[in-house]
């Protein structure tokens, strides 16, 4: 069978890259081995959010009073908070198919592999069949990381995959790493009484963000009871019957912390194995295949995209970069993705959401900033919910008033950094932001503010 494009693996980038090609009026086939939808669908993205949102009614619940609401005797049915998770991504996977169907494209249940730079070949079960594929795009994704004396054994010590289908909610959870998937977990299991202990070897949790942020989100951490460790090194984790064993080092000095269970969240490695890269030659670096900025490998007919390209390790990159191989493949008007404006969530609460420069990385490139900040807590809208909880931070280059970098946390954050995406996407100034007129009462006043506030005019400051 002759294809115009083969793509392995159905996660955000592999189906994207499929549909778009379809649409072209392409012949696609996408092989999966798993459920389409990949690990953000099915045990990821989608499953996380679910049951965060779980947490966020229950931490209403707990607060009701102070809407002026009586709740008694609240009790928590955690295989059911669980149970609402699955049912959305399996719902969503199903959705994936229809469109799989709908745009009639060839979807083959079974493992790919490279045999020539035009040639793949699909093993269903025991069968085997070799096809041919004008273009080939890898979206094979990734896996979690472990190192040596930090290996997953899938019962005490688990990744985020197991950490969602835990039958009961633990005592004490320890959960080593703090990007966006450790502090989505911290938030969640500490909502639902559990004891955590969240470390990280960088100096601040969230190290990617603006220090200001990740400050500013330990601090509502540790007022939740949460216990931090930055600075701190995991030595080794010992796997008993009924706890783990985490032996720490902080400052030269050790110590060993108990719990019921250590969840791994220290980044992930992309599946690079046993699909043909070596005989083809196709060029790897750090876990993950080196493409250039039309996600071609060294191979020109065959493209690499989503987590198995290396970070940002994010689905909607992965999306992204399935349309630009897709349209640069089919001589399509594309343009590389710009990977300064990509927006990062973490859905803890507060939220965050950001792009672009941090402040630091700002001044290390020479620019000379203007910097505006302001709360919600002098936001009507975040007051009247309840939710008044940290700023929008956004920076400024001062010779031309350009949007380098805008941080928030916030209850809304992952929502509000939409507007200033599409704000550096389209080269606004800080003025545009500023006097763009903002509905009332809603969040995203705080970010017409911010902007107002870098040039010394900010009007509820």
């Amino acid at each position: 069978m002759k294809y115009d494009l083969t793509v392995l693996g159905g996660g955000p980038g592999g189906y994207f890259a499929a549909i778009r090609a379809a649409q072209l009026g392409k012949k696609v086939c996408l092989i999966e081995k798993d459920k389409l939808g990949g690990v953000c669908l099915n045990w990821g993205c989608i499953p996380t959010k679910a049951l965060i949102k779980n947490a966020e009614v229950y931490s209403y619940i707990k607060n009701s009073e102070k809407y002026g609401i009586k709740v008694n005797n609240v009790s928590i049915d955690f295989k059911k908070n669980i149970k609402r998770s699955r049912d959305v991504s399996n719902r969503l996977s199903k959705g994936i198919e229809f469109l799989i169907q709908k745009n009639k494209i060839i979807h083959k249940i079974g493992r790919g592999e490279l045999k020539s730079k035009s040639k793949v070949l699909i093993e269903v079960d025991k069968n085997t069949e070799i096809i041919d594929s004008e273009y080939i795009v890898i979206a094979t994704g990734a896996r979690p990381k472990s190192f040596s004396g930090l290996n997953l054994d899938f019962k005490r010590i688990i990744s985020s995959k197991e950490a969602m289908l835990l039958e009961s909610i633990p005592k004490k959870i320890i959960i080593i790493g703090s990007g966006a998937i450790g502090c989505e977990f911290s938030y969640y299991f500490n909502e639902f009484g559990s004891k955590i202990d969240l470390i990280e070897v960088k100096e601040n949790i969230l190290p990617v963000e603006d220090s200001e942020i990740s400050k500013e989100l330990e601090k509502n951490f540790r007022q939740s009871g949460m216990s931090i460790h930055t600075k701190s090194k995991v030595l080794k984790i010992d796997s008993l019957k009924s706890e783990v064993l985490v032996h720490l080092e902080h400052n030269n000095k050790k110590e060993i912390l108990k719990g019921d269970y250590a969840l791994l969240a220290i980044g992930v490695n992309g599946n690079i194995e046993d699909i043909g890269l070596e005989k083809l030659g196709i060029e790897v670096e750090n876990s993950a295949i080196k493409i250039n900025e039309f996600n071609q490998t060294n191979i020109p007919n065959i493209y690499a995209i989503g987590d198995v390209s290396g970070p940002p390790w994010l689905a909607h990159v992965a999306s992204a970069q399935g349309n630009v191989s897709v349209e640069h493949a089919f001589n399509y008007s594309t343009r590389p993705i710009d990977y300064l404006n990509i927006p990062g969530c973490t859905y803890s609460q507060p939220q965050v959401g950001s792009l672009g420069l941090t402040e630091r990385e700002a001044i290390a490139k020479g620019h000379d900033i203007k910097i505006g900040k302001y709360s919600f807590k002098s936001n009507g809208k975040a007051m009247a919910v309840g939710h008044n909880q940290g700023f929008v931070k956004l920076i400024f280059d001062n010779r031309y008033g350009e949007l380098l970098g805008a941080h928030i946390i916030g209850s809304e954050a992952t929502e509000l950094i939409a507007e200033l995406s599409l704000a550096k996407a389209l080269e606004t100034t800080w003025e545009d932001i500023a006097f763009g007129i903002h509905a009332h009462p809603t969040f995203s006043e705080a970010i017409m503010e911010a902007a107002l506030d870098a040039y010394g005019i900010g009007i509820h400051q």
